[in-house]
């Protein structure tokens, strides 16, 4: 843990110049002792580091000190920023790693690249918190502990002891072999097996976890991507789904498929409109979507959605009607 510090002092030192213990120490997350005991090891250990003193003095390094670090070029370094930018590592509980590694990539170009690198970074946001209505993306939020716990035991192809919240039952606990970590959309997932069984559990339900010294069982090697379409594939033709015949507007036909589970057929109306069968997990599932489109969509079966709606319609006209 403090060799990786070490490295990232010089590397804030290398690419921002003299910097004042207090600023290095909020970078770090440390205390402004820390930095101090670290710079007399680096000093120690041969780095040229140096101190000024005054109102304008920090801590900086010899001009000319040269990172033993591979270098990339302009293109490969920029992946690698636009990568780091999402949020993935704090999903996976990786987040100081990864800007620790950003850190490392940027001192990897070379000078003529750096400055350039850095500010095209800036002008590529991916993922932001909010979408154009200010509607904030849903991020699972899980104990650093219990992510350490569980990506160590995937890592290193351990059993791995979960205590597990399914919706609407009792927390249990489970030991499974877990295949590896997904994340979508800001949520976590684990893929394992249990008993022979795939299973798929979501991180933020896990209230604890605990690798065991055990060997999983496991294939030396996996697909992760085709595991996680197989499972997904499953997931949608399982449980209470329903299928719904539904009439929409075309300017809002991803609004519509988008929450959906499933598309199937799918052709023009007469008038413009588009004709879709469409799959939801369940009965509250289809209403919500429907309801959301006002009279841009017109769900045409079955029966009891429709039923349902104009009832729902109904009361809320009622809520509004003029007072005697």
């Amino acid at each position: 843990m403090r060799a990786n510090r070490l490295v990232s002092l010089v590397l804030l030192l290398r690419q921002r110049g003299r910097l004042s213990a207090a600023t290095l120490a909020r970078e770090l997350e440390v205390s402004t002792r820390t930095v101090l005991r670290d710079m007399e090891a680096l000093s120690a250990a041969g780095v040229p580091v140096y101190a000024e003193r005054g109102r304008y003095g920090g801590f900086a390094l010899l001009p000319g000190f040269q990172t033993q670090l591979t270098g990339l070029n302009h293109d490969e370094a920029l992946a690698l920023l636009v990568a780091g930018s999402r949020r993935g590592g704090q999903v996976f509980g990786l987040g100081s790693a990864l800007a620790s590694a950003m850190l490392k990539v940027v001192d990897a170009l070379p000078d003529s690249h750096r400055d350039t690198a850095a500010d095209v970074a800036e002008r590529l946001l991916i993922d932001p918190e909010t979408d154009l209505l200010s509607r904030r993306m849903v991020t699972d939020e899980v104990p650093d502990a219990i992510v350490a716990e569980v990506r160590s035991a995937v890592l290193a192809g351990h059993r791995l002891r979960i205590h597990y919240e399914a919706t609407g039952q009792t927390p249990q606990w489970r030991t499974v072999d877990p295949i590896g970590l997904v994340t979508v959309r800001d949520q976590g997932y684990l893929l394992a097996t249990r008993s022979g069984a795939d299973r798929t559990y979501r991180l933020s339900r896990v209230l604890a976890a605990e690798e065991l010294p055990e060997p999983a069982q496991r294939a030396d090697r996996v697909d992760l991507e085709r595991a996680w379409q197989e499972r997904g594939a499953r997931f949608r033709t399982g449980g209470d789904q329903v299928t719904v015949l539904v009439r929409v507007d075309p300017a809002r036909r991803e609004d519509l498929v988008s929450t959906a589970l499933a598309v199937g057929a799918e052709e023009a109306d007469s008038d413009g409109r588009l004709r879709l069968e469409v799959s939801f997990q369940d009965a509250r599932h289809a209403e919500w979507a429907l309801w959301q489109l006002a009279t841009h969509a017109e769900a045409l079966a079955p029966q009891w959605l429709r039923t349902s709606l104009r009832n729902r319609a109904a009361t809320i006209a009622a809520c509004y009607e003029a007072s005697s």
